[in-house]
This record gives C-alpha cells, sequence and structure tokens, in this order.
C-alpha cells in the first residue's frame, strides 16, 4: 500500500546530493514510497523545482544568516502544522535539530508518526567548527555557532532521538553511537550511500580526454578539499609513488571555500616536489567528474579518523567502484567493510607511506587481477549499495512503521 511523508530537509532543491535525489526522488516511490519534500530553493534558481518523489514546496534562501534560518523554519513549520493524517504517514525531519523538536510535537498533536533522519552529527560538527574559528583568532559568530551546536546537542539527545518513533542514521558505526545514548537498537534504521546504477548506465560516459592524463598512470580523488579531509598526505603518498620510478598524476577534483587553504595545500604540493604532477580541475559537473574518474587508474578514498568522519558512509567507494575502478582507501568503518568484503581495492591507514605501499600494489597488478577487482567492486555495488536495493529494504521498513502506527492507533480507538 502506497504511503506519503512530509520530509523536511536541510538540503536545498533542487538537490544532488543521492541520499536525497535518488533515494527519495526516484527510487523510494517504485516502491510506493512517495515524499513531498519542504525545504528552500536552491539561490538563482528561477524555474520550477521537479521532485520525483511528488510535491516541492520550497521558499525563498535569499537574505542573511539569521533572516534565512528564520524564513525557512516558518515556512517548514507552516507545512507541518497542516499535515494531517489524511494527507501523510509520517512526518520527517533530516538534519535539523531544532526545526526536529518542533516539528516532532507538533506531528504528534496531529496524530502522526515523527522520523528523524541524521546523516551526520550536525550539533558536534557546528562545536568543532567554531573551535577552529576560534583558534584563529576570536570571533562572535564562532561563539554563537558554538553556542547553536550545544543546544541543538542537547535536543537532539534528549528530545528528539528519544522521542522519535524511528531514527535514520547513515551508517551502522553510527547506529551503535546512538544506542549508545539509549535508544533502542530497534528503533534505529543505517542507511549507507549508494549509487543509483540505473542512472550511471544511462550517462553511458566515456573516459576524459584531457589531454594532460594521456600515458600516464592516473591516481583520482574526487571530493572536498577542505582541511578536514587533510589531502596534504596525499602529496606525500605521491612523492613516496613518484620515488619508485612510477610516472603518476595525482588528478583532485573538487575544492575548498577557504581560498587560505587552498594556497596553503598548493604550497605543501610545492614543498612535496610533486607540484607538477599534480592536476586541480576545482570543482566540476557530475557528469565531467566522472569521465576524469573513468580515466584513472587507483580511486583514492581518505577519509580521516575521528568522532564526526567515523559515523559517515562516505559516496566516494560506492562511485569508484560503480564505474569500474579499484580503491585504495582508509579504515573508515563504512568504507572498510565495502572493500575488505567486495576484494575491489585496499584499505590501510592513512599514511602517505601505507597510502603510496598500496597504490603501487593496485599500479603492479597484472590485467586479469585488475579485472577480477573490477567486477567484484562491482557485484558488491549491485548487491548491496545501488539505490534500487537500499530502496526496497527501506520502503519495507516505512511500511512496517507504518502498519504498526495505524494498528496502536486502531488499538487506542477500541480498547
Amino acid at each position: 500500500m502506497p504511503m506519503r511523508l512530509l520530509f523536511i530537509t536541510a538540503e536545498p532543491c533542487p538537490t544532488f546530493r543521492a541520499d536525497v535525489n535518488s533515494l527519495f526522488g526516484r527510487s523510494l516511490p517504485s516502491f510506493g514510497v512517495f515524499s513531498d519534500v519542504v525545504t528552500t530553493r536552491v539561490p538563482n534558481h528561477d524555474g520550477p523545482v521537479a521532485w520525483g518523489g511528488g510535491r516541492a514546496f520550497v521558499c525563498n534562501s535569499a537574505g542573511g544568516g539569521a533572516l534565512k534560518h528564520l524564513r525557512k523554519f516558518f515556512h517548514c513549520a507552516r507545512h507541518t502544522l497542516a499535515a494531517d493524517k489524511t494527507s501523510y504517514q509520517a512526518v520527517q525531519v533530516r538534519d535539523m535539530p531544532f526545526l526536529a523538536a518542533f516539528c516532532m510535537v507538533i506531528a504528534r498533536l496531529n496524530g502522526l508518526p515523527f522520523f528523524y533522519w541524521m546523516s551526520y552529527p550536525i550539533p558536534e560538527g557546528q562545536m568543532m567548527r567554531a573551535k577552529r574559528r576560534s583558534t584563529r583568532y576570536v570571533s562572535p559568530k564562532a561563539w554563537l555557532l558554538w553556542l547553536r551546536g550545544r543546544i541543538g546537542q542537547a535536543l537532539v539527545h534528549r528530545v528528539v532521538l528519544p522521542g522519535a518513533d524511528h531514527v535514520f542514521v547513515q551508517s551502522e558505526h553510527m547506529k551503535r553511537n546512538v544506542v549508545a545514548l539509549g535508544v533502542s537498537s530497534a528503533r534505529v534504521t543505517p542507511v549507507p550511500m549508494g549509487v543509483d546504477l540505473a542512472a550511471v548506465r544511462a550517462l553511458d560516459l566515456v573516459p576524459s580526454d584531457d589531454a594532460r592524463l594521456a600515458d600516464r598512470p592516473v591516481l583520482v580523488y574526487l571530493g572536498t578539499l577542505d582541511p578536514v579531509r587533510q589531502i596534504e598526505v596525499l602529496f606525500e603518498m605521491l612523492a613516496r609513488v613518484r620515488r619508485e620510478g612510477s610516472d603518476a598524476l595525482l588528478v583532485l577534483i573538487g575544492d575548498t571555500h577557504d581560498k587560505a587553504y587552498r594556497a596553503w595545500l598548493m604550497a605543501k604540493a610545492r614543498e612535496a616536489g610533486i607540484e607538477e604532477h599534480v592536476l586541480w580541475t576545482g570543482w566540476l559537473s557530475m557528469n565531467e567528474a566522472w569521465r576524469y574518474v573513468l580515466a584513472g587508474r587507483v580511486g583514492l578514498s581518505p577519509i580521516p579518523r575521528g568522532y564526526l568522519l567515523d559515523a559517515g558512509s562516505p559516496t566516494k567507494v560506492p562511485e569508484y567502484l560503480s564505474l569500474g575502478i579499484p580503491v585504495v582507501c582508509n579504515d573508515n568503518p563504512d568504507q572498510q567493510i565495502a572493500i575488505e568484503t567486495s576484494g575491489a581495492g585496499l584499505c590501510v591507514p592513512y599514511t602517505g607511506e601505507d597510502f603510496a605501499r598500496a597504490v603501487l600494489k593496485l599500479l603492479n597488478e597484472d590485467d586479469a587481477v585488475r579485472s577480477r577487482r573490477i567486477n567484484a567492486g562491482y557485484r558488491y555495488i549491485s548487491s548491496n549499495r545501488d539505490y534500487q536495493i537500499i530502496a526496497r529494504d527501506i520502503a519495507d521498513v516505512y511500511r512496517n512503521l507504518s502498519s504498526a502506527a495505524a494498528d496502536s492507533s486502531n488499538s487506542i480507538k477500541n480498547p
């Protein structure tokens, strides 16, 4: 039986986040789970917002920080207040502690189940960013960010997680963190990042024809260059790989909004003596970025260890494997499971020496071994991380939750 969610999300629309667009916008509807998304409009997007999961209720996101947050809060609150059991089977909020606490109360008053979707420990991330800013200079904004994170953490831990009918998290590791806070394991479902394999196949992409890649073993990193990723370790890795006689080229597909940090990274590449062997593409469209990945021999997925990133489910490994490229990654819990289960790459500690050793091993493998890794990776993704597979399983969870809520409502009406 079809069901419909009121889905309040932090991401503006249209969004390219796979766990929003691919899962809720395309895959879940094919299993009878629809969602009306409530969020802001992407700045400078004037056309209609297409949302495959149902209707899109978007508001203008223009204005300063406080004004933007207030506008979104009242926009989401208005649609939550109007939600009832004739239109929806549940209200779900993603990654917004303050709105989640408010919407949970309204959902209860309207007789609707409430679900919280936690893709990242948002409050803890805010406090960490605030501390990082305050160590560089005194900033009132940093203190306000820390306070916002501290209040948000208290709301999530003491109100939202204990009160939600169900909690969806990013990984098994994040589930363990949530259960450690006292939430019943039965009320927590991990939903790892995946890939829409049908959409990837439909693109029919070919490797990039960038002449700078010609006749060189290309090592590809796709993602943010923000400080948390410690990209400078890859420069140490490349220097070691080249000292072993390889003519490897490191392609960094992505960027950082911190111009000073970008300049620092470039200086570190010069210090390592590999400046001429690093290609900085900046941000690219998804299709163009994937064409560079297709031209690679090895995909790199460094996710430094720590409370925040350990809880995540990195997108890079599923993307690399779906595009047929073996991976060197470090021991982030989620991607370690993917690589060790599939055998489609190597998982090592995140040091320049360990990454260099793993990269050289993959570069030196013969075509038969490489082909086995590529096929193993594709089989793993198609069986475990294709969004059609993920959507099928999550749709069952939603239906079971909806049935349980209906049974509970009937028992109250007919004691």
